[in-house]
């Protein structure tokens, strides 16, 4: 089970973009929890709490204990607002979570022992991720905060599709129940090849037409030349 995250939050009362702004300017972050049996409700979070937390890969992927004024309720996060270019925090909304109810949510992926895998230790091999995270299903005691994917077999020309990866208990990959169509992608080597420039080629033909018989080393005699020679024995 994955570890319990605490998030501290109080109840607000103000709605509205004037309300916010104050907030805001108080070193606050305005937020909104919903979902549940409960309905919506308006909270805030303390600025610089909520940006540490949002460095940390499980704020985006863990079950939170959001602590909203002093009673805890088990929350996701489904969205976040950031300021285009300041390290500002402008909105979040998180999701109550049922105990008894399968939730969807994407979770990161950790790649370990690419280096010693076959393909790690070749020159000249390209690994490429084409996958970073992927949604998962499960009760919320089963979430995992991230799933490994173990590379150390990995050699030239290998494939690890969604299939390969081994989920933890309780946990699978709503995708895959698709079609094997859907089983995409998540990492391949490739070993990278020098492309050789061909050397051109000589029609022979061409060069006949052209008057001139293609000798390696020696220069090429104008198609001309023949026909002024002829021309200056005539006078003579």
């Amino acid at each position: 089970m994955a570890k319990i995250h605490e998030i501290p939050a109080e109840s607000r009362k103000d709605d509205g973009r004037g309300a916010s702004r104050r907030l805001r300017h108080s070193g606050k972050v305005p937020a909104i929890v919903y979902g549940g049996s409960e309905a919506p409700a308006s909270i805030q979070l303390v600025h610089n709490d909520a940006w540490l937390a949002s460095q940390n890969e499980w704020f985006y992927s863990a079950i939170l204990d959001l602590k909203l004024d002093g009673t805890a309720q088990k929350v996701l996060l489904r969205d976040m607002q950031r300021h285009p270019f300041k390290q500002q925090l402008l909105h979040l909304d998180f999701q109550r979570v049922d105990e008894n109810k399968a939730i969807r949510i994407r979770v990161p992926l950790h790649f370990l022992n690419q280096e010693k895998s076959p393909a790690g230790k070749k020159a000249g091999v390209l690994i490429s991720h084409a996958l970073t995270d992927i949604e998962v299903s499960c009760l919320p005691k089963n979430l995992p905060e991230y799933v490994e994917v173990d590379l150390g077999e990995l050699d030239i020309d290998d494939i690890v599709h969604l299939s390969d990866i081994k989920l933890p208990e309780g946990v699978e990959i709503p995708e895959l129940r698709l079609g094997r169509e859907h089983d995409t992608a998540v990492v391949t080597a490739q070993e990278l090849r020098e492309e050789v420039e061909a050397a051109p080629v000589v029609d022979p033909a061409a060069v006949a037409a052209a008057g001139a018989t293609p000798v390696a080393g020696a220069p090429a005699t104008p198609a001309a030349a023949p026909a002024a020679a002829a021309k200056k024995d005539e006078k003579k």
